[in-house]
């Protein structure tokens, strides 16, 4: 399948509820108590704007530990899902608790500008300006300005290879926020089921009003087809690249696997580091266990954290 379509994306909203209403009351209040311990260990602000505006979604929550490691912490910056259509920087809590209330990590969730409100590039100029920000207030936080990732699923993993390919290339920074001569460039990327080619992806609904890509480039995708070029993370690679973690699933039915293959090949060629992980009938976020989280905590550790480990392409089972 090459192309997003609206009625997958609400089969799949729908297949994730149906799931959470068959998980057992025990199994979901044990979730909400580890969450909870998880939680009384980190401080969170949330609501911080960062491109000095009024718009709730040019804003980002902050969490850090309440017992950090050291004085200034790597940062994980996580952007969110939802087609560029929908979602929120809320998403982003679960997945950096557990990394901040280990004490190593600092994290952010940026919030940015959906289709529905501004077309692309918006999208990229709001994460830019958010990573500015990250290490602009670098002292203010407790971060290390020079230890910044980013992650990011579906829209967001697509999102968070753009901030890693597309590092001081003008025509997407944008002008957004005070921090306009501050670098936006991060440290390592964890792409998770991102799309990387947008051309390659569009197929025939590219060109109907409800498609994602029609609503992210405000009009008929074979019209647009420049600003197109401008937002495939592909079109950037270069040899300044930092390293990529990229993870996707094999039975994905929004985001075929070939969009990670090509990214991944496209920063073997230029001999930047970049590690595929496939999960082994895993869908759109689905079967993504334990095994990948843990590998997602070595890859930021090895990184931002100086733990060498040895990366090697290599297949993970659906849980």
């Amino acid at each position: 399948m090459r192309y997003f379509t609206t009625t997958r994306f609400v089969a799949a909203a729908l297949l994730a509820t149906v799931c959470l209403a068959l998980i057992p009351a025990d199994a979901l209040s044990a979730k909400r108590s580890a969450a909870k311990r998880t939680s009384a260990k980190v401080k969170q602000t949330n609501n911080i704007p960062y491109a000095d505006t009024k718009n709730a979604r040019q804003t980002l929550d902050v969490m850090v530990p309440k017992t950090p490691a050291a004085k200034a912490l790597p940062v994980i910056v996580y952007v969110h899902g939802g087609a560029w259509k929908t979602g929120s920087k809320s998403a982003g809590r679960a997945r950096l608790q557990p990394l901040v209330a280990s004490g190593n990590y600092a994290g952010v969730s940026v919030g940015y500008r959906l289709s529905g409100e501004a077309a692309w590039p918006a999208q990229i100029y709001d994460c830019k300006a958010a990573i500015r920000w990250v290490r602009a207030n670098a002292v203010k936080h407790g971060f290390d300005p020079d230890r910044i990732a980013v992650w990011g699923s579906s829209a967001g993993g697509h999102l968070a290879a753009m901030l890693g390919t597309s590092g001081g290339h003008k025509m997407v920074e944008g002008k957004l926020g005070p921090n306009t001569k501050v670098s936006s460039k991060v440290q390592c990327v964890v792409d998770f089921f991102g799309p990387t080619d947008l051309l390659k992806l569009a197929g025939p609904t590219g060109n109907m009003p409800q498609s994602p890509l029609y609503q992210l480039f405000g009009g008929p995708f074979n019209k647009n087809l420049a600003k197109v070029r401008t937002a495939n993370p592909i079109n950037y690679v270069s040899k300044s690249d930092p390293p990529f973690l990229i993870v996707h699933g094999t039975n994905d039915p929004l985001v075929p696997i070939s969009q990670s293959k090509l990214l991944d090949a496209a920063l073997a060629r230029v001999k930047v580091s970049s590690t595929l992980v496939t999960v082994n009938g895993g869908g759109h976020g689905k079967g993504f266990g334990k095994d990948v989280t843990e590998t997602v905590t070595r890859f930021f550790d090895h990184h931002l954290r100086k733990t060498p480990t040895k990366w090697a392409d290599h297949t993970i089972k659906a849980q």
